[in-house]
């Protein structure tokens, strides 16, 4: 057997990314996101593409945020993670999305279990599995509970304070690492630069509050690359334990609705149990799932 050749594709070379079979149905997933063809790499073994990879950037990104397509043949874990660890980026970030009920079919698990091994090699670790929910019109719209008052609030101060309460005590992984990383503060901070990252307007964030007037939390209805999305749910620890993040997702929920959304994109990490109940008593279905791989930096060792 040959050794593989790595190579980063451009305009003239981009058909061969899609040369391998798709199990995953990541063509489908991935049908409404823009890649670089320059930002896409693939491993050829006599000719045959074994593994494919695709870093992902808003148009405006001189680099790459994330990994958010890898797909390895069978067998072929090493080219997999060579692919990566070659590559002339390295974000500390990479998602592989895998269908509904994957750990249910023993195809599909193992084409999961190919690429998570191919990522390990390259020096990525598995930090959180999350639910993906799309929402669509014809679903319905859910009824508000009318317990809360939802205002928007123009002072980024605000809402960095209620991040930093928010945030003290979590379930969400990723706030949880940049907690670990430093502090509540970071945590805070992140969350906020992630808000002004969206394309969607800044008067669209919100406050919710109690008819007394006590902050209950936030929630940010967004648009990021792909389209209309829940940026957002978040509640005060003090007010946990009435469902409130329920009126804050049928808030953000009909908010994007009234502004045209075709359709709204959704997550939240698998084990947070109470906003996965949230969602589905809202009417989100599960339409993919998520592993969300981070690194420390070693990824790029090669």
């Amino acid at each position: 057997m040959t050794d593989p050749v790595m190579r980063t594709l451009d305009a003239n070379s981009a058909h061969l990314f899609h040369t391998m079979p798709d199990p995953l149905a990541l063509a489908e997933k991935h049908r409404l996101v823009a890649f670089r063809p320059e930002w896409q790499r693939v491993a050829l073994r006599d000719g045959r593409t074994v593994a494919r990879a695709a870093w992902w950037g808003r148009a405006e990104d001189t680099e790459p945020l994330l990994i958010n397509w890898l797909d390895v043949a069978e067998g072929e874990e090493a080219a997999g993670a060579e692919l990566l660890r070659t590559a002339p980026w390295h974000p500390d970030e990479l998602e592989l999305d895998l269908p509904g009920g994957w750990r249910d079919d023993p195809a599909l698990r193992a084409a999961a279990d190919t690429r998570a091994a191919a990522a390990r090699g390259a020096g990525y670790a598995p930090l959180v599995e999350r639910f993906l929910y799309r929402w669509t019109p014809d679903l319905g719209l859910p009824e508000r509970p009318g317990r809360l008052v939802f205002t928007p609030e123009p002072d980024d101060a605000v809402f960095l304070g209620l991040l930093r309460r928010i945030h003290s005590v979590t379930l969400d992984a990723h706030a949880r690492r940049a907690i670990a990383e430093g502090g509540v503060e970071q945590a805070a901070q992140e969350e906020l630069d992630l808000f002004h990252w969206m394309s969607s307007p800044r008067s669209w964030w919100q406050i919710a509050r109690t008819r007394a007037g006590d902050p209950v939390g936030i929630h940010i209805p967004a648009r990021n690359p792909s389209g209309a999305c829940v940026g957002f749910i978040g509640v005060v620890p003090e007010h946990r334990g009435h469902g409130y993040a329920y009126d804050l997702l049928t808030e953000c929920t009909r908010f994007l609705a009234a502004e045209g959304a075709g359709f709204i994109g959704a997550a939240t990490d698998r084990s947070n149990f109470p906003m996965a109940a949230h969602f589905a008593r809202a009417g989100y279905p599960v339409v993919r799932e998520r592993v969300n791989f981070r690194t420390d930096g070693v990824a790029g060792a090669g």
